[in-house]
């Protein structure tokens, strides 16, 4: 064998080393730029999540503030309800009375109608009777007929009052 084979040799070992060093260098920065860029998008995502969970707690406080106003509207439209049910009960109960007062009243009135078509039969039949008398006896009729009717007053007329001082003309 010639000696500058184990030179040879030895120099295709360190420049294979060499290469695989270099292969592993090159695997190492690549992995190192993976991984730099896994940390940006890991500390992206973090913020992200941040961000998610800040804007969903402010959801969950506002979710609560209108389930609070529902429960109170909710609250509010059952005591609407109640109120409005009283009134229409208190409104049948007042019409049911006028209708009662009603007809009360309208009973009276034919009442008072039939008890007026009564003294007017008795007054014609006290009439009839007074006129069969008067004939009877053959005396005048008081009752012909020919009523006299009284003048009517005139309003006297009022005299215009002069106004004093510090007196207030409502015309």
């Amino acid at each position: 064998m010639d000696p500058s084979a184990p030179r040879t040799r030895a120099t295709a070992a360190l420049r294979m080393k060499q290469l695989a060093l270099d292969n592993q260098d090159r695997t190492i920065r690549r992995l190192r730029a993976q991984l730099a860029t896994e940390r940006r998008g890991l500390a992206a995502t973090k913020k992200e999540l941040k961000e998610t969970q800040v804007a969903l707690e402010a959801s969950h406080k506002v979710i609560a503030g209108l389930t609070e106003m529902g429960l109170s509207m909710s609250k509010k439209i059952e005591k609407m309800k109640v109120k409005k049910q009283l009134v229409k009960e208190n409104h049948v109960e007042c019409h049911q009375k006028f209708q009662a007062r009603i007809h009360e009243a309208e009973d009276s009135m034919q009442a008072q109608n039939l008890f007026i078509e009564a003294l007017v039969d008795e007054k014609d039949s006290l009439l009839q009777t007074i006129h069969d008398l008067q004939e009877a006896n053959n005396a005048p009729a008081p009752f012909d007929g020919d009523w006299e009717e009284e003048p009517e007053e005139e309003p006297e007329e009022i005299e215009d009052i002069p106004l004093g001082e510090g007196e207030i003309d409502d015309e």
